[in-house]
């Protein structure tokens, strides 16, 4: 068996090689979905948690876990645990502007004293306008929904906020 040479801190390092499948402009580090790199007994262990029990990009982002170590000759387990569930705070401030970037809305926090208070429009990626609305609670992934910018009439989706 290979002897781990690489520091947790080098593991973290590596680990922003791997993209998450569903937005590859996002690592796993960005995303937030890597919880803990640790090493015992000559093994690294890496915890993941995914963004949405039955997340269908876990399977994929193990594997490529699995992949990247072992070109780096590291002995790896990959744990998943659901709790506490993943939330979009636990994506970087550089993954949400990749995200923006990349023409997908980031999570935009909706905070209101009002009970049934209209949420506030979500800015649009592509041209920063307010003037917005929801076309789909869906979009092209579970984790999105469809919006319409009013002032650039793009279409875009929008990266829900998760607590």
């Amino acid at each position: 068996m290979e002897t781990i040479t690489h520091t947790e801190a080098e593991i973290w390092q590596l680990l922003e090689q791997v993209c998450d499948p569903e937005v590859p402009v996002l690592t796993v580090v960005d995303l937030g979905v890597i919880r803990q790199v640790s090493i015992k007994d000559n093994l690294a262990e890496i915890t993941i948690t995914p963004t949405y029990s039955g997340c269908p990009a876990m399977n994929a982002i193990e594997t490529d876990i699995k992949i990247l170590m072992s070109s780096y000759h590291i002995p790896v387990v990959i744990n998943t645990i659901l709790f506490p569930a993943w939330t979009t705070d636990w994506m970087s401030e550089k993954g949400k502007e990749k995200l923006k970037a990349y023409g997908i809305a980031p999570p935009q926090y909706q905070v209101s004293n009002e009970l049934f208070s209209k949420p506030k429009n979500i800015e649009c990626p592509l041209c920063n306008s307010t003037n917005t609305e929801l076309i789909s609670e869906f979009g092209s992934t579970a984790c999105k929904s469809l919006y319409k910018c009013k002032d650039c009439l793009e279409p875009f989706d929008y990266f829900k906020c998760l607590k």
